[in-house]
């Protein structure tokens, strides 16, 4: 659960859309720019990065000095049950924007919140969005498991082994902690910095115990060679504890199990129905 004593940001009111935005966006010039956000979304130029159930683009904004600002929008397309829960529960561009308030808030770095919005009919979201300021030069960090000579992954998987304890330190819980919500880019002294993406699975507890915050890890795709020297480095200890290890290569080998089985379910409703060749 995330929780504020206040809510972040400044009430946001647009033709179709209502949300909040962030105090240094809340300036005349942006807001006349989004103001007909419908038209953003359907006519202007942007280039897509991902579109799937959610869909990322990226818009760039003039700004009055003569230069642009890259925008990064993330749609989500609520069906079914999941627009029924909108109801009584936030919406997930909500979410993602309370998320990432809640790292900024904890100094973890994320893409910079701009603003969320929702476009609502009778109680129920249609359709949401939650905007950041894009990052520039990261890389998804299973680019770099799989790149990464063995003495650079050594560096790169201390790093963010101890990234991610503290992360846990401070309550916070990524419900999808994957190889593709953890972006990477090198600071001026050549340290590693992490961004923590796809914010609405984002939730801050009072206290994470270790077999959660393990278990946690299981979705990062660290090389089977290094993954005891990972527990070790987020652990603190170079001695680590049995149960710690069992429990993290059982609780991993469950999750790949359960990632191939719904691979071969999706691969029969795609082949269901098809003449054999």
């Amino acid at each position: 659960m995330i929780l504020h004593k206040k809510e972040f940001g400044k009430p946001l009111e647009l033709e179709s859309f209502k949300g909040r935005i962030n105090p240094d966006f809340h300036q005349l010039d942006f807001i006349n720019k989004i103001s007909n956000f419908d038209r953003i979304l359907q006519e202007t130029p942007r280039k897509i990065i991902f579109s799937g159930r959610n869909r990322v683009s990226v818009v760039s904004f003039p700004l009055p000095d003569g230069k642009s600002l890259d925008i990064a929008i993330k749609e989500f397309f609520p069906r079914g049950w999941n627009r029924l829960k909108t109801i009584f529960s936030p919406s997930k561009a909500q979410k993602a924007w309370r998320g990432g308030v809640t790292l900024m808030e904890k100094n973890i770095p994320t893409p910079v919140s701009v603003a969320y919005l929702e476009k609502r009919k009778t109680f129920l979201v249609e359709e949401s969005c939650y905007l950041t300021v894009l990052v520039e030069g990261v890389e998804e960090i299973r680019q770099l498991f799989r790149q990464y000579s063995p003495e650079k992954l050594s560096a790169l998987i201390c790093a963010l082994a101890r990234h991610l304890s503290r992360c846990h330190e401070e309550g916070i819980l990524h419900r999808d902690l994957s190889d593709g919500n953890i972006l990477v880019k090198k600071d001026a002294k050549e340290e590693h910095v992490f961004f923590l993406i796809d914010t609405n699975r984002i939730r801050l507890k009072k206290r994470l115990h270790l077999s959660r915050r393990i278990k946690n890890l299981t979705r990062l795709g660290v090389p089977r060679a290094f993954q005891k020297f990972f527990l070790e480095e987020y652990a603190g200890s170079n001695r680590l504890k049995k149960w710690v290890w069992f429990w993290y290569r059982i609780s991993k080998q469950a999750y790949t199990g359960h990632i191939n089985l719904k691979k071969r379910l999706h691969l029969g409703r795609k082949t269901e129905g098809k003449e054999p060749v």
